[in-house]
């Protein structure tokens, strides 16, 4: 049963948890996706099996939780994660982050390390604001980005997707590829290599990128970026295994 948290500056996150052993999973969603999808509620299956806690959770403006999706931002979303995972988990947590999610797993290692005990991503999507989308616009959409303040951008998953000047330059402050990036616990990076939004040079950029001393990068073949193929999905809980026996 979907149940709310009181988050940030009043936003209401919507949450799924289920109580168990420790360290719990937590599942960061993409972006605009929510914790219905694929990815979330077959971890879910997975945990109860096992008899682990797990936690998936709505950002802001996404899912059931407050909120407009285009009034939203990386910060923002952070705040919400942590929220979520400071006031609906207890100990050390492995993160699962799906794309955007894993930028947001990537700034909590950052800023909340003493709660992590692994991070699992599956295609994961750092600095996309300015690496994807602010990269890849023409001169006519970033004149346009500045003077109306959003731009609308094709999506191979619905309606397109409003990008907005607020998204692109709260993302410039929380980038994490131009800084150290240290991740002192066991780390497993997922990439399908037939996908056609995060392209695979991301993954290994982060790979050469991140400091750790336990940290793999499995690249699938064919696998898109969706990975919710039963075999990606098996990928993904073989990965929070490991990270699970090793942390």
């Amino acid at each position: 049963m979907t149940q709310f948290l009181d988050g940030p500056q009043g936003r209401r996150i919507a949450y799924n948890r289920i109580e168990g052993q420790g360290p719990g999973v937590v599942f960061l969603g993409g972006f605009r996706s929510d914790m219905q999808g694929t990815k979330a509620l077959w971890l879910e299956d997975w945990a109860r099996a096992r008899g682990r806690a797990f936690l998936r959770f709505d950002y802001s403006g996404h899912g059931e939780s407050s909120g407009a999706f285009e009034e939203g931002s990386i910060g923002e979303w952070l705040a919400d994660a942590m929220a979520a995972i400071r006031g609906l988990t207890e100990g050390r947590q492995v993160l699962v982050g799906s794309s955007m999610g894993g930028w947001i797993g990537l700034l909590l290692a950052r800023t909340m390390p003493e709660r992590l005990a692994g991070l699992v991503t599956v295609a994961a999507a750092p600095d996309f604001t300015e690496r994807g989308y602010w990269a890849g616009f023409s001169p006519a959409e970033r004149a346009a980005l500045l003077e109306r303040g959003r731009v609308e951008q094709p999506s191979d998953y619905g309606e397109p997707y409003v990008i907005t000047r607020r998204l692109i330059e709260d993302g410039r402050d929380h980038l994490v590829l131009d800084q150290p990036l240290p991740l002192p616990f066991p780390v497993r990076f997922l990439q399908g290599t037939a996908d056609a939004d995060v392209p695979m040079s991301w993954a290994l950029d982060l790979l050469d990128h991140a400091r750790g001393e336990d940290m793999r990068l499995t690249l699938v073949k064919g696998a898109d970026h969706r990975f919710s193929t039963p075999d990606c999905l098996v990928q993904i809980g073989a990965a929070i295994e490991e990270v699970l026996a090793r942390g």
